[in-house]
C-alpha cells in the first residue's frame, strides 16, 4: 500500500508568490485523483512541475498518479525527485516508502529493501516501512531457497548473500532497539498531570 497524495500547501515565504499557479494545478490534480481520473491528475501535476520544477508535492503526487496508471519506472523517478526536494524528513520518508512499494511490485527486492532501510533511517518509528522491509526480506529468502532447490548445491556467492541478509537483520534489530530507547526517553520525559496529585503517605 502506497502513501496517498500530499494535500498540504508549502509554507516557505519565498515560494508563496511563485507557488500560486502550481498550487492551483496541484489542487486540480488532487481533485482529479480523488475522482480516479489518474491521467488527468498526472497532467495537472506535470503543469505544476513545469512552473516549479522542484516542487516536492507535485512530484510526489505525480508519482502516485503514475503508479495508478501502471507506469512504475516513471513513478519511481518522481518519488526520487520528491525525496531530493522534500522539505521535511517525513516528506522524504514518504517518497522513499512509495519508491519501495513500486520496486517491490516490480520484483526488484534488493532495491526495495534499500528503499525501506532509507525510510527507517529517516523515521525509525515507521511501522509500515518496517513491515514491508520484513516482507521483502522474507520474499528474498524464499527466492534464494527456491534457487538452492533448483541448483541442488550452494555456491559461494549465495553464502555471501546470506551474510548480507544477516547484516540486514542486525540492522533491523538495531533500529528496533533505537525505537525502544526513544519510547523509553519519551515516557521518562512526560510530566505528571496537574489534576492527578502524587500520593501523600
Amino acid at each position: 500500500m502506497s502513501r496517498q497524495i500530499m494535500i498540504g500547501i508549502l509554507c516557505l515565504a519565498a515560494w508563496r508568490a511563485s507557488a500560486q499557479q502550481p498550487q492551483a494545478d496541484i489542487a486540480r490534480g488532487n481533485e482529479a485523483y480523488r475522482k480516479q481520473a489518474y491521467a488527468k491528475a498526472a497532467d495537472h501535476y506535470r503543469n505544476a512541475l513545469e512552473r516549479m520544477p522542484n516542487n516536492p508535492i507535485a512530484s510526489f503526487n505525480l508519482g502516485n498518479a503514475l503508479l495508478k496508471l501502471d507506469k512504475g519506472d516513471e513513478a519511481i523517478a518522481q518519488f526520487e525527485a520528491s525525496a531530493r526536494a522534500g522539505l521535511s524528513r517525513t516528506d522524504k520518508a514518504d517518497a522513499l516508502y512509495n519508491r519501495g512499494v513500486v520496486l517491490t511490485k516490480q520484483g526488484k527486492l534488493d532495491e526495495s529493501i534499500e528503499a525501506y532501510k532509507s525510510v527507517l533511517r529517516l523515521n525509525p518509528a515507521d511501522t509500515l516501512a518496517r513491515q514491508n522491509l520484513q516482507r521483502a526480506l522474507n520474499e528474498k529468502k524464499k527466492q534464494q531457497q527456491e534457487e538452492q532447490k533448483k541448483n541442488g548445491e550452494q555456491d559461494p556467492r549465495r553464502q555471501q548473500g546470506r551474510l548480507n541478509r544477516q547484516q540486514v537483520m542486525q540492522m533491523l534489530n538495531a533500529l528496533q532497539e533505537q525505537e525502544k530507547q526513544l519510547q523509553q526517553r519519551i515516557q521518562k520525559s512526560k510530566v505528571p498531570s496537574p489534576t492527578r496529585p502524587d500520593k501523600d503517605w
